[in-house]
């Protein structure tokens, strides 16, 4: 597989000079000189644009402050790494000997030390090899001040553990940390012996999974950016970047990973218009094993609009077909990327564009379509609803999605902080409330576990499955859809002035405990 890969690369060769792209194109709209010196040229009119060019575009502009790392408190968890939405903080895990081979070449004693300084030995990673008998390693995070936009979901996310927080950017640290990440671009690649791929979240030390080099124009801290990182970290680790490539439907993925000229993806991709992503999915899988490509990856991109409303009749019959896509929806509940409409994804109640609350009409009045039971009604389609927030949950729900051989669909919820009241470094937790809430419950529906539901449908990683309501041990109250809805505000206009939920609000959440007492159904545990 790796030959036709070549004779694409010397395809696209004879379009566009590559090197001359980065330096001349990407270098105009990097400084600021582009719409009044370029001339149009092959690579516009092709609408093409070269791989990772996302990796020469600096935010570094853009927020007043910028994570620290403090390695005395690290305990090598990898939340961080994996939660950026924008692969600003990376991991890497070097040997004590190698470590003081780089650090002989390093002649002045101030910057030596500084480097040191930039490692902690870890339980993880040093004292468990060395009680072994093997070497330990050392683990060192390292921020990249150009693709940093300042959202501090890696604080949020090191709770804590306090390893990382947020400090002022000055003249004199950015240059610091631009150094310090030329620093960690020079080290070897984290040995293999340190990457335990039992750990699945330890995959992103592995250079393959990074597929996802930033550069992208999401908003500060998007829950989509961490979703998509994700899943092509999973599936570079097992399968490499040669064997993956991406169909995205119109939405706002499309548009902050091509805003010309940068392009975060290292793998190949196209977009078509959002209702009709899954009928171009189809024609490239088509090819591809007419090529005798049958093992490479082929994942769809999609939003609420290309999956569940629009484009759900193309998406459907991209089911029927048996043919080895693997879908991932953006299930961010509105239609962000034209001002955050109401889909059919939204919740009852929640104000939206099209969906306002008023005193007639108290937000969108309309069920939420479950997506998730619509495809298990599909004969032999893998289903996961996940969150990047579940790592594990959402890593196992990717692998198996990967190993199944067809169709196979992953909702993951995506806050999307403008529209829904949340603050930028909050989308994980979220996303995390929502599963816990009943709000969105996650599972995987297997057609290889058995012939009934029952033994398809897995609800592990739902807090309290037996119950209605998840305890929660800080109250030792139910925590509700309610309870959830308090802290987004796209419900705020549903509380009175002493906090208590409107008519409307609790019928939102007699729709949720509806919809989980018939996954618990499903799942043979009603």
């Amino acid at each position: 597989m790796s030959e036709p890969t070549k004779e694409n690369s010397s395809k696209l060769a004879e379009i566009i000079n590559i090197a001359d792209f980065n330096e001349r194109i990407v270098g105009s709209y990097n400084h600021g000189d582009a719409e009044k010196e370029l001339p149009a040229d092959v690579s516009t009119a092709r609408s093409i644009i070269p791989a990772a060019t996302g990796e020469l575009r600096d935010f570094s502009y853009i927020a007043p402050d910028i994570p620290l790392f403090n390695p005395e408190n690290c305990v090598a968890c990898m939340d961080c790494v994996t939660e950026c939405p924008d692969t600003a903080i990376l991991g890497k895990v070097i040997s004590k000997s190698d470590f003081s081979k780089e650090l002989e070449q390093i002649s002045d004693p101030g910057q030596k030390e500084h480097y040191r300084k930039k490692f902690a030995e870890t339980t993880k990673f040093t004292a468990t090899y060395e009680k072994k008998g093997e070497e330990g390693g050392l683990f060192g995070i390292f921020i990249d001040p150009t693709k940093c936009k300042g959202c501090a979901e890696c604080v949020e996310v090191c709770g804590n553990h306090q390893a990382l927080e947020m400090v002022k950017k000055t003249s004199e640290n950015v240059p610091q940390y631009r150094s310090d990440f030329a620093f960690f671009n020079c080290l070897p690649e984290t040995p293999k012996k340190y990457i335990n791929e039992k750990l699945l979240s330890d995959m992103m030390l592995a250079g393959r999974s990074l597929l996802y080099v930033g550069g992208a124009g999401s908003c500060m801290g998007c829950g989509e950016g961490t979703v998509i990182r994700m899943m092509l970290a999973a599936t570079g680790f097992v399968y490499g970047p040669e064997n993956v490539g991406m169909v995205a439907a119109t939405g706002c993925n499309t548009v902050y990973t091509s805003t010309y000229p940068y392009n975060p993806y290292r793998i190949p991709w196209t977009n078509s218009l959002f209702e009709n992503a899954p009928a171009d999915a189809m024609g490239v899988r088509a090819r591809w094993d007419q090529m005798g490509w049958k093992d490479k990856k082929l994942w769809l991109i999609g939003g609420d609009g290309a999956m569940l409303d629009i484009g759900f009749q193309s998406l459907s019959r991209m089911f029927m077909s048996g043919m080895n896509i693997k879908v991932i929806v953006l299930d961010t509940q509105v239609y962000s990327n034209t001002g955050g409409q109401a889909s059919t994804s939204s919740f009852m109640g929640q104000e939206a564009k099209m969906s306002a609350h008023g005193t007639a009409v108290p937000g969108k009045r309309e069920h939420r379509k479950e997506l998730g039971q619509i495809a298990m009604m599909h004969p032999d389609v893998f289903v996961a609803q996940t969150t990047a927030a579940h790592t594990n949950h959402f890593y196992r729900a990717v692998i198996a999605a990967n190993e199944y051989p067809g169709p196979a669909i992953i909702i993951a919820y995506t806050t999307c902080q403008p529209e829904h009241g949340v603050a930028d470094h909050l989308a994980g937790n979220q996303a995390k409330l929502a599963a816990d809430s009943r709000t969105f419950p996650i599972f995987i529906y297997d057609p290889r576990k058995g012939k009934k539901i029952s033994e398809r449908l897995s609800l592990a990683g739902n807090p309290a499955v037996n119950q209605d309501w998840y305890i929660d041990p800080k109250t030792s109250r139910p925590f509700t859809f309610v309870d959830w809805a308090r802290t987004e505000g796209r419900f705020q206009k549903h509380f009175d002035k002493e906090g208590k939920p409107s008519e409307a609000l609790l019928e939102a959440e007699q729709d949720r405990l509806d919809n989980w007492h018939l996954l618990q159904e499903l799942a043979g545990i009603r």
